[in-house]
């Protein structure tokens, strides 16, 4: 593979999925590490990535007062406007982070009277230009990648509260094998956030359906409703329906 396929390749992959591995990508490209790592440097210095230690993160999912480019933002658009029609006033909302969660915020009809909880810092930020809503930053230590709260304070906080519903930004999500994710931490806060509502809503681009990364954050059968910016119609979705999923 020439140099300028691989680089498309890992900026596809961090377009979706937010977050690339060094060893993950070595596997799936059958290069040496150091081989991409300097790939990285060099897309980085370009640009178009934030490289970090093991991988590289999205500019996009990088929170920074500069307006930066959302990856597939019409189709986050799409998946945002959907989502709002399930929120209805006098609710309380808990919210993950990532962009689509930002997209779906932004678009709040300004009426709206709800209750939202977040461990992500730009979406409490966001929420405050919402003045007829309640904001409530669930905060500890920060995860720097991701711009969440996390720790055992967080989980513990979530574990009081029984919200309605549960917005949960995806990054991969497989019909057999459930929502998955790659660090730990933050896998552990969107677990206690799912235990913490009555339902739980998976947003996510279609882009990010069919894909698996190494750790789970839930089993298929926990997730009530699925958003994309598809048709409910579409045959991707045959596997989420079986398993009971309804889609949006």
């Amino acid at each position: 593979m020439l140099k300028k396929e691989r680089q498309a390749f890992i900026i596809q992959q961090i377009n979706i999925h937010n977050k690339v591995l060094s060893s993950d990508l070595s596997v799936h490209l059958d290069v040496s590490e150091d081989t991409i790592r300097r790939d990285l440097q060099e897309l980085a210095e370009e640009g178009k990535l934030i490289k970090v230690h093991g991988g590289a993160l999205s500019k996009s999912f990088h929170f920074t007062l500069e307006e930066i480019p959302i990856y597939s933002l019409p189709e986050k658009k799409i998946i945002a406007l959907k989502a709002i029609e399930l929120i209805k006033d006098g609710m309380l909302v808990l919210l993950t982070g990532g962009t689509t969660i930002l997209e779906l915020v932004k678009s709040l009809p300004p009426e709206l009277n709800a209750t939202f909880i977040t461990v992500s810092l730009p979406i409490a930020l966001e929420l405050l230009n919402h003045p007829n809503s309640e904001v409530i930053f669930i905060g500890n230590r920060l995860s720097k990648n991701a711009q969440m709260a996390i720790g055992a304070e967080v989980i513990a906080r979530l574990a009081t509260i029984k919200a309605d519903i549960c917005f949960l930004g995806t990054n991969s999500f497989d019909a057999q094998f459930g929502i998955t994710d790659m660090e730990w931490d933050i896998i552990e806060v969107k677990k206690a956030m799912i235990l913490s509502a009555q339902k739980t809503i998976s947003l996510a681009i279609s882009e990010k359906l069919n894909t698996i990364q190494k750790l789970q954050v839930c089993k298929t059968d926990e997730i009530d409703i699925l958003i994309t910016e598809l048709s409910p119609l579409s045959p991707i979705f045959s596997a989420y329906f079986a398993k009971g999923i309804q889609i949006i």
